[in-house]
Protein backbone atom coordinates (compact mmCIF):
# COMPACT_ATOMS: atom_id res chain seq x y z
CA UNK A 1 0.00 0.00 0.00
CA UNK A 2 0.89 3.89 -0.82
CA UNK A 3 -0.11 7.00 0.73
CA UNK A 4 -3.03 9.22 -1.83
CA UNK A 5 -2.13 12.47 -3.15
CA UNK A 6 -3.61 15.24 -0.74
CA UNK A 7 -4.44 17.34 -3.78
CA UNK A 8 -6.46 14.81 -5.83
CA UNK A 9 -6.56 11.89 -4.06
CA UNK A 10 -5.04 9.96 -6.43
CA UNK A 11 -2.57 6.74 -5.59
CA UNK A 12 1.06 8.11 -5.06
CA UNK A 13 3.91 5.55 -6.44
CA UNK A 14 7.41 6.10 -5.83
CA UNK A 15 9.66 6.41 -8.15
CA UNK A 16 13.31 6.59 -7.24
CA UNK A 17 12.96 9.42 -4.40
CA UNK A 18 9.60 11.00 -4.93
CA UNK A 19 5.98 10.22 -4.65
CA UNK A 20 3.88 10.86 -7.98
CA UNK A 21 0.22 10.38 -8.50
CA UNK A 22 -1.14 10.56 -12.27
CA UNK A 23 -1.89 13.67 -12.56
CA UNK A 24 1.59 14.55 -11.84
CA UNK A 25 1.74 15.59 -8.52
CA UNK A 26 5.09 15.08 -6.95
CA UNK A 27 6.03 15.15 -3.49
CA UNK A 28 9.84 14.26 -2.77
CA UNK A 29 11.40 11.80 0.27
CA UNK A 30 13.30 13.84 2.26
CA UNK A 31 16.88 12.59 3.15
CA UNK A 32 15.50 11.41 6.43
CA UNK A 33 13.06 8.91 4.86
CA UNK A 34 9.61 11.06 5.56
CA UNK A 35 7.56 12.67 2.95
CA UNK A 36 5.83 15.98 3.30
CA UNK A 37 2.27 15.70 2.09
CA UNK A 38 0.92 18.70 3.64
CA UNK A 39 0.40 21.67 0.65
CA UNK A 40 1.37 24.85 1.54
CA UNK A 41 -2.49 25.91 0.94
CA UNK A 42 -3.75 23.49 3.44
CA UNK A 43 -1.55 25.26 6.39
CA UNK A 44 -2.98 26.68 8.92
CA UNK A 45 0.29 28.65 10.07
CA UNK A 46 4.30 28.47 8.50
CA UNK A 47 5.29 25.69 10.54
CA UNK A 48 2.17 24.16 12.20
CA UNK A 49 2.03 21.93 15.16
CA UNK A 50 5.05 21.73 17.96
CA UNK A 51 7.96 23.28 17.55
CA UNK A 52 11.84 22.76 18.09
CA UNK A 53 11.60 23.69 21.57
CA UNK A 54 8.31 21.64 22.59
CA UNK A 55 9.43 18.47 20.36
CA UNK A 56 12.71 18.56 22.61
CA UNK A 57 11.03 18.97 25.84
CA UNK A 58 8.65 16.10 24.98
CA UNK A 59 11.95 13.79 23.73
CA UNK A 60 13.26 14.32 26.64
CA UNK A 61 10.52 13.14 29.16
CA UNK A 62 9.65 10.60 27.08
CA UNK A 63 13.53 9.14 26.95
CA UNK A 64 12.98 9.72 30.60
CA UNK A 65 10.94 6.49 30.92
CA UNK A 66 7.76 8.13 32.73
CA UNK A 67 5.67 6.92 30.62
CA UNK A 68 7.63 4.29 29.39
CA UNK A 69 4.22 1.98 30.87
CA UNK A 70 1.50 3.30 28.90
CA UNK A 71 3.75 2.32 25.31
CA UNK A 72 4.36 -0.83 26.68
CA UNK A 73 0.35 -1.14 27.40
CA UNK A 74 -0.49 0.23 23.98
CA UNK A 75 1.72 -2.19 22.49
CA UNK A 76 0.52 -4.68 23.90
CA UNK A 77 -3.04 -4.07 23.62
CA UNK A 78 -2.34 -3.19 19.84
CA UNK A 79 -0.83 -6.76 19.50
CA UNK A 80 -3.84 -8.37 21.17
CA UNK A 81 -6.06 -6.71 19.52
CA UNK A 82 -4.90 -6.80 15.69
CA UNK A 83 -5.06 -10.68 13.86
CA UNK A 84 -1.63 -11.81 12.30
CA UNK A 85 -3.96 -10.99 9.02
CA UNK A 86 -4.39 -7.20 9.86
CA UNK A 87 -0.65 -5.52 9.25
CA UNK A 88 -1.40 -1.75 8.93
CA UNK A 89 -1.69 0.48 11.78
CA UNK A 90 -1.34 4.18 11.31
CA UNK A 91 -0.32 6.48 14.57
CA UNK A 92 -1.98 9.71 14.35
CA UNK A 93 -0.12 12.78 15.75
CA UNK A 94 3.04 10.76 16.33
CA UNK A 95 5.09 13.63 16.91
CA UNK A 96 8.89 12.10 17.53
CA UNK A 97 7.76 7.96 16.81
CA UNK A 98 7.90 7.61 20.36
CA UNK A 99 4.94 5.05 21.01
CA UNK A 100 5.09 4.46 16.70
CA UNK A 101 8.64 2.92 17.16
CA UNK A 102 7.17 0.79 20.48
CA UNK A 103 4.16 -0.40 18.80
CA UNK A 104 5.91 -1.52 15.21
CA UNK A 105 8.54 -3.56 17.74
CA UNK A 106 5.46 -5.01 19.01
CA UNK A 107 3.56 -5.99 15.93
CA UNK A 108 6.76 -7.58 14.20
CA UNK A 109 7.37 -10.10 16.11
CA UNK A 110 3.73 -11.70 15.94
CA UNK A 111 4.02 -10.90 12.42
CA UNK A 112 6.86 -9.63 10.71
CA UNK A 113 5.43 -8.08 7.63
CA UNK A 114 3.83 -5.89 9.53
CA UNK A 115 3.35 -2.09 7.97
CA UNK A 116 3.23 0.77 10.95
CA UNK A 117 2.89 4.51 9.55
CA UNK A 118 3.27 7.90 11.70
CA UNK A 119 1.72 11.04 10.96
CA UNK A 120 2.13 14.58 12.15
CA UNK A 121 1.64 17.80 10.99
CA UNK A 122 4.34 18.85 12.90
CA UNK A 123 7.53 18.86 10.62
CA UNK A 124 10.40 18.63 12.85
CA UNK A 125 9.20 15.97 15.02
CA UNK A 126 8.33 14.00 11.79
CA UNK A 127 11.86 14.74 10.86
CA UNK A 128 13.39 13.50 13.95
CA UNK A 129 11.34 10.16 13.73
CA UNK A 130 12.36 9.25 10.70
CA UNK A 131 15.88 9.49 11.78
CA UNK A 132 16.18 7.48 14.49
CA UNK A 133 12.88 4.71 13.36
CA UNK A 134 13.71 4.07 9.84
CA UNK A 135 11.53 0.95 10.38
CA UNK A 136 8.37 3.28 10.40
CA UNK A 137 7.02 4.90 7.76
CA UNK A 138 6.70 8.71 8.51
CA UNK A 139 4.78 11.50 7.07
CA UNK A 140 4.05 15.17 7.38
CA UNK A 141 -0.21 15.61 7.04
CA UNK A 142 -3.06 16.62 8.55
CA UNK A 143 -5.50 14.25 10.17
CA UNK A 144 -8.42 16.18 8.97
CA UNK A 145 -7.90 14.52 5.78
CA UNK A 146 -5.94 11.01 5.97
CA UNK A 147 -3.13 10.76 2.84
CA UNK A 148 -4.66 6.80 3.32
CA UNK A 149 -6.81 5.04 0.43
CA UNK A 150 -10.42 4.07 1.54
CA UNK A 151 -10.15 0.74 3.37
CA UNK A 152 -6.30 0.36 3.66
CA UNK A 153 -6.00 0.52 7.36
CA UNK A 154 -6.43 -2.09 9.97
CA UNK A 155 -6.05 -0.10 12.80
CA UNK A 156 -5.38 3.55 13.79
CA UNK A 157 -3.76 4.72 16.95
CA UNK A 158 -5.12 8.23 18.29
CA UNK A 159 -2.77 8.84 21.44
CA UNK A 160 -4.29 12.71 22.54
CA UNK A 161 -4.95 13.20 18.93
CA UNK A 162 -7.75 14.36 17.12
CA UNK A 163 -9.45 12.94 13.89
CA UNK A 164 -12.65 12.87 12.31
CA UNK A 165 -15.15 9.56 12.69
CA UNK A 166 -15.46 9.82 8.64
CA UNK A 167 -12.00 9.63 7.90
CA UNK A 168 -11.45 6.69 10.39
CA UNK A 169 -14.29 4.83 8.64
CA UNK A 170 -12.76 5.83 5.16
CA UNK A 171 -9.63 4.53 5.81
CA UNK A 172 -10.43 1.60 7.53
CA UNK A 173 -11.53 -1.66 6.73
CA UNK A 174 -14.67 -3.92 7.52
CA UNK A 175 -13.04 -5.05 10.72
CA UNK A 176 -10.83 -2.21 11.36
CA UNK A 177 -9.91 -0.81 15.00
CA UNK A 178 -9.82 2.16 16.08
CA UNK A 179 -7.17 2.64 19.78
CA UNK A 180 -7.25 5.68 21.87
CA UNK A 181 -5.70 6.93 24.60
CA UNK A 182 -7.12 10.09 26.45
CA UNK A 183 -6.48 11.49 30.34
CA UNK A 184 -8.14 9.14 32.31
CA UNK A 185 -9.76 11.32 35.67
CA UNK A 186 -6.30 11.95 38.28
CA UNK A 187 -3.64 12.52 35.01
CA UNK A 188 -1.25 15.25 35.88
CA UNK A 189 -2.94 15.92 38.95
CA UNK A 190 -0.66 17.56 41.17
CA UNK A 191 0.99 19.45 38.24
CA UNK A 192 -2.61 20.97 37.64
CA UNK A 193 -2.93 22.06 41.30
CA UNK A 194 -0.01 24.21 41.00
CA UNK A 195 -1.86 26.22 37.94
CA UNK A 196 -5.63 26.35 38.74
CA UNK A 197 -6.98 27.34 41.87
CA UNK A 198 -9.92 24.82 41.55
CA UNK A 199 -8.83 21.20 39.68
CA UNK A 200 -11.37 19.29 38.33
CA UNK A 201 -11.20 15.79 37.31
CA UNK A 202 -11.33 14.62 33.57
CA UNK A 203 -14.19 13.38 31.72
CA UNK A 204 -13.78 9.57 31.69
CA UNK A 205 -17.05 9.42 29.42
CA UNK A 206 -16.27 7.58 26.44
CA UNK A 207 -15.90 8.98 23.38
CA UNK A 208 -18.10 7.76 20.41
CA UNK A 209 -16.81 7.35 17.40
CA UNK A 210 -19.43 7.05 14.29
CA UNK A 211 -19.39 3.75 12.74
CA UNK A 212 -17.34 2.27 15.88
CA UNK A 213 -18.36 0.38 18.73
CA UNK A 214 -16.31 -0.05 21.72
CA UNK A 215 -15.11 -3.47 22.59
CA UNK A 216 -12.58 -2.84 25.48
CA UNK A 217 -11.63 -0.43 27.81
CA UNK A 218 -9.04 -0.41 30.59
CA UNK A 219 -6.82 2.32 32.84
CA UNK A 220 -3.24 2.34 33.63
CA UNK A 221 -2.73 4.25 36.65
CA UNK A 222 0.68 4.93 38.60
CA UNK A 223 2.57 7.49 40.32
CA UNK A 224 6.00 9.37 39.05
CA UNK A 225 8.34 10.95 40.84
CA UNK A 226 10.23 13.69 38.41
CA UNK A 227 13.04 16.09 38.98
CA UNK A 228 13.95 19.86 37.75
CA UNK A 229 14.32 20.07 34.16
CA UNK A 230 12.49 16.62 33.79
CA UNK A 231 8.76 18.50 35.68
CA UNK A 232 9.23 21.59 33.39
CA UNK A 233 9.63 19.12 30.12
CA UNK A 234 6.32 17.43 31.39
CA UNK A 235 4.63 20.55 31.72
CA UNK A 236 6.07 22.08 28.28
CA UNK A 237 3.69 18.60 26.74
CA UNK A 238 0.60 20.18 28.30
CA UNK A 239 -1.77 22.77 27.24
CA UNK A 240 -2.08 24.25 30.72
CA UNK A 241 1.70 25.51 29.65
CA UNK A 242 0.80 28.67 28.84
CA UNK A 243 -0.71 29.00 31.80
CA UNK A 244 2.09 28.66 34.02
CA UNK A 245 4.07 31.30 35.71
CA UNK A 246 7.54 32.15 35.06
CA UNK A 247 7.75 31.47 39.13
CA UNK A 248 5.99 27.86 38.84
CA UNK A 249 8.63 26.70 36.48
CA UNK A 250 11.58 28.16 38.63
CA UNK A 251 10.24 26.23 41.48
CA UNK A 252 9.88 23.21 39.27
CA UNK A 253 12.99 23.17 38.32
CA UNK A 254 14.42 23.24 41.95
CA UNK A 255 12.19 20.70 43.40
CA UNK A 256 13.98 17.36 43.02
CA UNK A 257 11.14 15.22 44.45
CA UNK A 258 8.47 16.00 42.60
CA UNK A 259 5.29 13.30 42.99
CA UNK A 260 2.67 13.24 40.57
CA UNK A 261 -0.04 10.66 39.12
CA UNK A 262 -0.10 9.40 35.35
CA UNK A 263 -3.59 8.44 34.69
CA UNK A 264 -4.56 7.02 31.20
CA UNK A 265 -7.93 5.54 29.19
CA UNK A 266 -7.18 2.74 26.87
CA UNK A 267 -10.16 2.24 24.81
CA UNK A 268 -10.64 0.08 22.02
CA UNK A 269 -13.15 0.29 19.22
CA UNK A 270 -13.90 -1.98 16.29
CA UNK A 271 -16.02 -0.93 12.92
CA UNK A 272 -19.29 -1.52 12.71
Amino acid sequence: MSYQCPLCHQALLLKESRYQCENKHQFDLAKEGYVNLMPANQKRSKNPGDNKEMMQARRRFLESGHYAPLATKVAEICQQFLSKTQNRLLDIGCGEGYYTSQVQRSLTKSTPDATVYGLDISKVAIRYAAKRYPACHFSVASSHRLPFADHSLDAVLRIYAPCKAEELSRCTTESGLVITVTPAARHLYQLREKIYTDVRLHDETPENIDGFTLCHQEKLHYKMTTAGQNTVDLLQMTPFAWKATEKLKQSLLADSNFQCEADFQIRVYRKD
